[in-house]
């Protein structure tokens, strides 16, 4: 009786070892199966790497109102502190929107950009497209626009579509009128009008 019961023992302490194990073979071989080479829940490490190695943003917004009350938005697809300077911020496919007091808004966009913490300064570069909601559609090369003021100043020579015409311009800045009702464009360093007449 004695024996009987030891080989009971003996066998019911092998399945405790061996049915897991089994289970687990089993499980480990239906996820192989289950996910394959090109998942799109598989998760890319090497973006992952990236993306901490970079500290990149993504999607990041900054919203601020100006000394003279335009509220400004700037948006981008993604940022990334610059190496060896943490007060700039390298950013990608930039977009600021300046509503001004007096109902105007300007949009700027642009392919890259940064962002200077301590001095309150966007520097937009590569292709600049600036539009106002008053009609005016501008290219240049490059834009600064001062966050804490909310003047916006061209680096470069602009063509300007206007409501009346074709501009071209050495430089554009947005700044106060000077009876503090808004913001006004002016234009400068070799301004040519192609004036066109509405019927």
């Amino acid at each position: 009786m004695g024996g009987k019961d030891n080989l009971y023992s003996q066998v019911v302490g092998l399945a405790k070892i061996i049915l897991p194990i089994g289970a687990l073979a089993l499980l480990s071989t239906l996820f192989l199966f289950a996910r394959g080479k090109n998942d799109p829940t598989a998760i890319d490490l090497a973006e992952v790497t990236e993306i901490a190695r970079e500290q990149r943003l993504s999607a990041p917004k900054y919203s601020g109102v100006t000394d003279d009350g335009a509220v400004l938005a700037i948006s981008a697809a993604s940022a990334h502190p610059r190496d060896g300077d943490p007060d700039t911020v390298d950013i990608e496919d930039i977009r600021m929107r300046m509503e001004n007091p007096s109902g105007g808004i300007l949009s700027v966009t642009a392919t890259t950009g940064k962002l200077d913490g301590p001095a309150k300064i966007a520097q937009f570069s590569g292709l600049v497209r600036l539009e106002t909601s008053i009609g005016y559609e501008m290219e240049t090369n490059g834009l600064i626009a001062e966050l804490e003021t909310g003047t916006v100043t061209s680096d470069g020579l602009l063509e300007i579509h206007a409501p009346f015409g074709e501009l071209t311009a050495g430089q554009v800045t947005f700044q106060v009128s000077a009876d503090n009702t808004g913001q006004q464009m002016l234009f400068t360093n070799g301004v040519k009008l192609i004036y066109n007449p509405q019927e």
